[in-house]
């Protein structure tokens, strides 16, 4: 697939590597623009782009850049995309955000209103960057870990949810946007790695 990712940080960098590894086409932008992804596009393969070349031409575009910079997205630029939000709302880096401190809108439902007309889907927002790297496991292995991927388009999420197989992780249907307050931080599936049942269970047990 043609895949732009936006971000070139922990989770961003690590899905171009890894995207790339299973020869995916990447195109890959921050906000420092494209010189300063020289060394990351020249290891990996992928395309060091602007933001508008890494969204036109994709067919999935992951969106991993701190919360606090999503309104500055151009909307209009993703309208109709298959948006993958691995976002995550820290308040001491972004600041309060009165309706994501009292968990009143999910950060995934709030980031789908700054990005009106995409298609957003939550995924790989609870797992560290350097097991999103190691910890793939090929389908069927006892150790494999499961992740949460939430979503209101069935179509959007099942194409991410293969993605997410082909990386090496079980993918678990945690729901909607609005039930994906059930992965953020703070959460009993958040950074601990669970296989499959356990993400259910754990994704069950979530409190407000």
């Amino acid at each position: 697939m043609k895949i732009g990712i936006i971000g070139s940080g922990h989770i961003g960098g690590t899905l171009t590597r890894r995207l790339r590894g299973l020869d995916h086409d990447v195109t890959v932008a921050n906000s420092r623009g494209p010189e300063s992804l020289t060394d990351l596009a020249q290891e990996t393969g992928a395309t060091a782009g602007t933001l508008e070349q890494a969204v036109r031409d994709a067919e999935v575009v992951i969106v991993a850049i701190p919360l606090l910079a999503v309104p500055a997205l151009p909307a209009e630029l993703f309208d109709g995309k298959l948006v993958v939000d691995a976002n995550n709302y820290y308040p001491e880096r972004d600041g309060d955000i009165p309706e994501l401190l009292d968990r009143s809108l999910s950060s995934s439902r709030w980031t789908a209103e700054h990005l009106k007309g995409a298609r957003v889907v939550k995924a790989f927002n609870n797992i560290q960057a350097a097991h999103l790297m190691e910890n793939g496991r090929p389908a069927g292995s006892a150790d494999r870990i499961g992740l949460p991927v939430a979503g209101d388009d069935a179509d959007a999420k099942q194409l991410v949810m293969e993605l997410v197989d082909s990386l090496g992780f079980d993918p678990v249907d945690a729901g909607t946007l609005d039930g994906s307050w059930r992965q953020q931080p703070d959460t009993p599936v958040y950074g601990t790695d669970r296989n499959a049942e356990g993400v259910r269970k754990g994704l069950a047990e979530a409190r407000p």
